[in-house]
């Protein structure tokens, strides 16, 4: 058992039921430093110039990793949270849409996504097809926890670097 994992708390039918919502809350209070360097490892940061962080929690962890690393921050929200000009990506869920925007680039760059849970990977496609749109290509994606047994990233050849693996 990593030792993270003691730090994560299980919330059973959560925000649905039948789903086992993987709580982080209590290991960012306690490990949030150790958190970030683990997140940061196996990326070769010298291919990189930006952290792309996917709203909400990829916020959180993508900023701190691009502090850690000396790089710039380019959030990544949902629909109508940023100003214009926007570049968007509409993807599919489990029941109806979702779209992310960011704000549009002038120049082309490399970035590194992150998040806090990859589930179907449902967002973590249409993240990396946004920043593509955007001239921004994506050397590599970093994530604390891969719910591998909900979708395959590793067959689908994406660069993916998670924490822990379920």
């Amino acid at each position: 058992m990593h030792p993270f994992e003691s730090h994560i708390r299980n919330v059973p039918d959560f925000p649905k039921a039948g789903i086992m919502f993987k709580d982080i809350t209590p290991l960012l209070q306690e490990r949030f430093p150790e958190v970030i360097e683990a997140m940061s490892q196996g990326i070769d940061w010298s291919k990189v110039d930006y952290v792309v962080g996917i709203e909400s929690r990829g916020f959180i962890l993508g900023a701190a990793m691009a502090q850690l690393k000396g790089k710039g921050f380019i959030p990544m929200r949902k629909k109508g949270k940023l100003p214009p000009p926007v570049i968007a990506e509409t993807y599919a869920l489990e029941y109806g849409t979702d779209t992310l925007e960011m704000i549009k680039e002038e120049k082309p760059g490399r970035v590194v996504l992150v998040d806090d849970v990859l589930a179907t990977g449902g967002t973590l496609k249409a993240a990396a097809a946004l920043c593509e749109k955007n001239k921004l290509h994506v050397e590599g994606m970093a994530l604390l926890i891969n719910l591998t047994f909900l979708n395959k990233f590793k067959e689908e050849g994406k660069p993916v670097h998670s924490v822990l693996n379920y």
